[in-house]
């Protein structure tokens, strides 16, 4: 195919438009087999994705499904449908457009299985189910095209894991199968066009245009940042005026429970009564749909949100973005920038607002990065094995399956091209039964081989139980919140069940903006009433706390390195030259470690900026080494750039403790009975299908599926550590939670190049990490000392013990 049709090409002109050169190159590029398009926001995106299908569509000739258009978001996918609907029916293309999400109804999942649309909008999740049934041969015969839209952020996720699986299965049932994929500015376009692309195919990448530069500083504020924190509070007069100054602002916040304590604050101040709504993955799906609702319509001046309006949905009117608080990784910025003006070759604006002193830092070298076009990202490893036995059990679902053959679809998908067949292997034993510690139990006894080497499921009714747990998404422990009636009031949101287990009643926390008064807990609901004239006790939501990027903090460590700083406010650029003064600026080749006295105890702070998920795990082995080696530490406290320790004892010689095989061994034996481990296990075994959270139509709480993950994780713990699971647990827990590869480059970098300086107080830049929440105690010889002196002091003080 050659040509627009006439008729598309005359409504393109009906609206003043003309087609855009990377939307008529991946309409010449329809044939090929994969095609990656990365254009910036308000590039028309959507429509070069679609421009080949409405073609093909065009003269009504074809039966049944012909594109599956894939996103992360369903509420992407209701938006995609409004905005196709629209030049669909313009155009006059006798075509029906229909979206499966989890909010379509049964009855219309039931009637798209046998009659499908010519174009199904879905998720991840709702195409992987899809390819679970026996029927899928059928419901998928002449499908065409499929389109993963935002695939930067799918590609970053398990849910893209899986999608690739779900692809390859689609490939095998359609080997015609073209894969376009859509995405924002990304720094690797090879490595998200080999991710979609079926191995070893090539796929083809076009780059549209990227427009102006945004417009992007940081936001001038009367007030300066407070010293430590994470609510920008004292922003709040200089933000409400800007979105008094704009059509509609976006104000991005990096946790739900901070989007939710700003709006409180943005609420308060709003002494106008702007009209201002707030988003983020929480709150009850109607609430969210309002909220979407509200903003397409233009009644909203601002929206306080997080990730859960990071990708690209035409939002119409908004023409500022505000960044509330470092953005921790400079792709996400420039993301989320693009969220600021859906036209074409205009730029975005967005300011920055850091929440504290050391953030100015950070977003000066966040704009720094934007403007240079140096984005970050680490590349990730290999497709997830946990993700791998989830596919197995759901082809079983599908019907018998060939090992060989399955193992050829899996390894054509880009994130397992490198799966080994032992690996293979290993997944398929533990799908049919469980692994050595389990094989003895019928639960876990799931797929047989048939005589003719096929293998299929033991029970068929094991199917629906497996459709019923699938997915890689794992909410945290979540229960939702109702107004208290007599029948259930109104749906509020969720909280994470251990905020609500600390709840009294009476006391009060935020949700969705609103102050609520906890009034009890009844068959997994918490109930709550409207209390508008207490102070809230913030709710703990399970929105990421991103640590900032490898490159960001290179970035920041160069800075440092200037001799001066014109680039920064000047209340920040003489905090470092203080710092520079009284001790000395970190540097990327080498590790600074600062000791000083402080309130009568020992202080060690090491700036290893790792990020703070790696900064806290330093922290915890730092503080067992310490213990081990006759050093008695007390606690301490982490940063995205900094570990503080405090203890009884001063370090003199800081090298023993940064051992890397002792660290390496400390490590494994602190995960091994601890939470986060079991937390980790939790997650895996989940995805894998090991612990099933749905059962006949009841989901268990959190703390049934812990209760019964604990049991396992000890149990193949003790008979079986090197279970699959177990591996699979392992390798999650260093990359993610921990994020000790971090530490591991850390050392190789710096060698033995330590630098411990006694000083004879707290340096500036250590400062402000005693105003840091998250303290974590240290239980060991420290306390026995501190009690065995206070022991001591009260016998003598009673006349019990000599002077």
């Amino acid at each position: 195919m050659t040509q627009i049709p006439a008729r598309i090409t005359a409504w393109f002109a009906s609206k003043g438009w003309s087609i855009h050169p990377h939307q008529q190159d991946m309409f010449n590029r329809a044939s090929d087999p994969a095609t990656l398009l990365i254009a910036p926001t308000g590039g028309g995106k959507t429509m070069a994705g679609f421009l080949p299908t409405l073609a093909e569509l065009a003269d009504g000739a074809h039966k049944g499904l012909h594109t599956i258009y894939v996103s992360p978001l369903k509420a992407l996918a209701a938006d995609i449908r409004r905005n196709l609907r629209g030049p669909a029916d313009e155009i006059g293309l006798p075509i029906r457009i229909e979206d499966r999400t989890g909010d379509t109804s049964a009855t219309q999942k039931k009637r798209q299985r046998v009659d499908p649309p010519h174009i199904l909008l879905t998720t991840p999740e709702s195409l992987a189910l899809l390819t679970s049934y026996e029927d899928a041969p059928r419901m998928f015969a002449g499908v065409q095209r499929v389109i993963v839209d935002e695939i930067h952020a799918l590609a970053e996720s398990k849910r893209g894991d899986q999608l690739m699986l779900a692809l390859a299965r689609l490939q095998s049932l359609c080997p015609d199968l073209r894969r376009v994929g859509l995405s924002a500015t990304v720094e690797d376009p090879q490595a998200i066009a080999q991710f979609l692309a079926r191995h070893p195919d090539p796929c083809q990448i076009v780059q549209a245009d990227p427009g102006p530069d945004p417009d992007i500083r940081m936001l001038e504020t009367q007030e300066m940042p407070p010293w430590s924190g994470g609510g920008a509070a004292y922003s709040i007069p200089a933000v409400l005026e800007q979105i008094k100054q704009h059509k509609t602002t976006l104000i991005f916040h990096n946790t739900r429970a901070q989007a939710e304590i700003f709006f409180h604050n943005l609420w308060l101040a709003n002494d106008d009564g702007l009209p201002i709504g707030i988003h983020h993955g929480s709150l009850d799906r109607q609430q969210r749909e309002r909220v979407e609702a509200a903003i397409v319509r233009g009644d909203l001046r601002a929206i306080v949100c997080t990730g859960s309006l990071d990708l690209g949905i035409d939002w119409g009117e908004v023409d500022l973005v505000i960044q509330i608080g470092a953005p921790k990784n400079v792709k996400r910025l420039v993301q989320r920038i693009g969220r600021a003006n859906h036209r074409y070759n205009a730029p975005s604006k967005a300011l920055l607002v850091p929440a504290n002193r050391f953030e100015v830092v950070e977003c000066v070298a966040a704009l720094e990065a934007a403007r240079a076009h140096d984005l970050d990202g680490d590349p990730r490893g290999p497709g997830p094995r946990d993700v791998l036995c989830q596919h197995i059990l759901i082809a079983a679902a599908a019907g018998p399956f060939d090992a060989e053959t399955l193992f050829g679809e899996m390894t054509a998908a880009g994130p397992y091209a490198q799966l080994t067949r032992d690996e293979f292997d290993a997944c398929l034993e533990f799908c049919a039964t469980g692994g050595y510690a389990l094989r003895a139990y019928d639960r876990w006894q799931r797929l047989q081989q048939r005589p003719d080497g096929q293998w299929q499921l033991r029970d068929p009714r094991a199917a629906q139980r497996i459709r019923m747990n699938l997915g890689t998404i794992q909410d945290t422990d979540t229960l939702k919140v109702r107004l208290k009636r007599n029948r259930g009031g109104k749906p509020l949101g969720e909280v994470e069940e251990a905020f609500a287990a600390s709840l009294t009643p009476g006391e009060t926390f935020l949700i969705g903006g609103q102050i609520v008064r906890y009034e009890g807990l009844r068959e997994m609901v918490v109930e709550v009433s409207r209390r508008a004239d207490r102070k809230p006790k913030v709710a703990v939501f399970a929105g990421t706390k991103f640590a900032t990027s490898t490159q960001l903090s290179d970035r920041i460590l160069r800075m440092f390195a200037q001799p001066d700083w014109p680039q920064l406010p000047e209340h920040t650029a003489d905090w470092l030259a203080l710092q520079r003064d009284m001790s000395r600026l970190p540097q990327r080749d080498r590790l600074l470690i600062e000791s000083f006295p402080n309130d009568g105890r020992e202080n060690l702070c090491v700036y290893g900026f790792a990020g703070r998920n790696a900064q806290q795990t330093l922290g915890l082995l730092l503080t067992k080494r310490m213990e081990e080696t006759g050093l008695a530490p007390l606690g301490f406290v982490a940063t995205d750039y900094a570990t503080l320790i405090w203890g009884l004892d001063a370090v003199t010689d800081p090298r023993p403790l940064f051992q890397l095989d002792a660290l390496r061994n400390g490590l494994e034996t602190w995960l091994a009975g601890n939470a986060v481990m079991k937390r980790t296990f939790r997650a895996s075994a989940t995805i894998a299908g090991l612990i099933e959270r749905n059962t006949g139509g009841q989901r268990k709480s959190g703390r049934q599926a812990t209760f019964s993950s604990d049991i396992l994780y000890d149990t193949l713990l003790k008979y079986d550590p090197n279970h699959l699971l177990m591996q699979i647990t392992r390798e999650e827990a260093m990359r993610g939670l921990v994020d000790f590869g971090r530490i591991e480059t850390m050392i190789a970098r710096i060698g033995d190049r330590i630098d411990l300086l006694r000083l004879d107080r707290v340096s500036p830049l250590a400062a402000p990490l005693f105003l840091e929440v998250g303290k974590v105690p240290v239980k060991g010889a420290a306390e026995e000392r501190l009690l065995a002196e206070e022991s001591a002091r009260l016998l003598q003080a009673a006349g019990l013990a000599p002077g």
